[in-house]
């Protein structure tokens, strides 16, 4: 007996060290390796390109992603309740058509424009909350229709066309507005050399984090995530929560909206449409970063800013767009794996 007891204890003894190095290997992986993955494609096209390493290229990178970045904070705040904002995309795109409706066709100024494409963004949420808290529509369905309803109004507000200076309308008379030099800025413009749609995505990051992990709303946004039976048997107003997520994502969206009008000048008709792809997939690639495996702000700002990264070096090495799309998919799911397949072995 005892001879067997002693052959048995090294045996454990050099199990346990090895076993004990693989889970802390297995979780740094976790914790580190997407942000592993963004420090090294970064590193390799700033060695191999020198346009990349120049600080206008980096500069054009956030601003190119800054829509996609800020209607990605919208989804996550829709995640952070359990939901998905699928409609973002053509909030942003609905953004388009009213600013350059309002400047252009109706000869406002810059303010009233960007107070109309507010206003439109938040009536979109209400619509998301309504259809998702009161009648109880699946989230992913509802802002699913309330996509297409959009999509198929903002064509309506327009008469299908695409609406520019100068242009002739549906009476005959031309168009008596144009954009302001002013809200042409909000894109266009700099501070201190740094790009305003760059300062904008920089400080509603800042924002949303303070949201969501510094109060106590953001803290009950996801408590209700987690567990909304739970979370309104502790006297939690779930419904109302989960309606300011919505209405949140849907203002976060038109902001983009007015981002996409300052860039492109005129009320292009397919305004917002790949915008929706690009949000949800650095919300998705987000919930990786730092293994938390939920939704989190500063995991999306990482997401947008890698996917930044992929475009702007695979555009300077001359790769073909629909490459761009591939790298993007690979990416996407390693982040996925990160969050979903490796931390479930961790915690298993």
């Amino acid at each position: 007996m005892t001879t067997t007891q002693s052959t048995e204890v090294p045996t454990k003894a050099a199990i346990r060290p090895a076993t004990t190095t693989a889970v802390r290997v297995q979780n740094a992986v976790i914790k580190y390796g997407f942000i592993f993955v963004t420090v090294a494609l970064f590193l390799y096209f700033a060695l191999s390109e020198g346009s990349f390493r120049e600080s206008a290229t980096l500069l054009d990178t956030l601003r190119y992603v800054s829509v996609a970045a800020i209607l990605g904070l919208g989804v996550t705040l829709t995640m952070a309740v359990g939901g998905m904002d699928m409609s973002v995309g053509a909030v942003a795109g609905l953004g388009v058509s009213v600013a350059a409706q309002t400047m252009v066709v109706f000869n406002q100024v810059g303010t009233v424009a960007i107070l109309a494409v507010l206003v439109a963004g938040a009536l979109a949420g209400l619509l998301n909350a309504l259809l998702i808290v009161v009648l109880k529509i699946p989230d992913m369905l509802a802002t699913l229709g309330t996509m297409f309803v959009i999509q198929g109004s903002k064509l309506i507000l327009v008469d299908g066309q695409s609406i520019t200076p100068g242009m002739t309308m549906s009476d005959g008379s031309t168009a008596p507005g144009r954009f302001t030099d002013g809200f042409l800025k909000i894109d266009r413009g700099t501070v201190l050399g740094i790009p305003i749609s760059v300062l904008i995505f920089g400080g509603l990051t800042v924002a949303a984090w303070v949201f969501l992990a510094r109060t106590r709303w953001g803290r009950v946004l996801y408590a209700i995530g987690a567990n909304p039976e739970a979370s309104r048997l502790a006297g939690i107003r779930v419904g109302a929560y989960r309606a300011l997520a919505y209405v949140i994502s849907g203002v976060l969206a038109s902001v983009g909206g007015l981002i996409l009008a300052s860039r492109i000048g005129q009320g292009d008709v397919s305004a917002g449409t790949s915008q929706l792809l690009e949000a949800v997939a650095v919300a998705l690639v987000g919930t990786s970063v730092l293994g938390r495996g939920r939704p989190n702000v500063w995991g999306t700002a990482l997401g947008a800013v890698l996917i930044g990264i992929i475009t702007t070096g695979l555009t300077i090495k001359g790769l073909p767009y629909y490459t761009q799309d591939v790298v993007e998919g690979v990416v996407l799911i390693l982040a996925l794996v990160f969050s979903f397949t490796l931390s479930k072995r961790r915690t298993a």
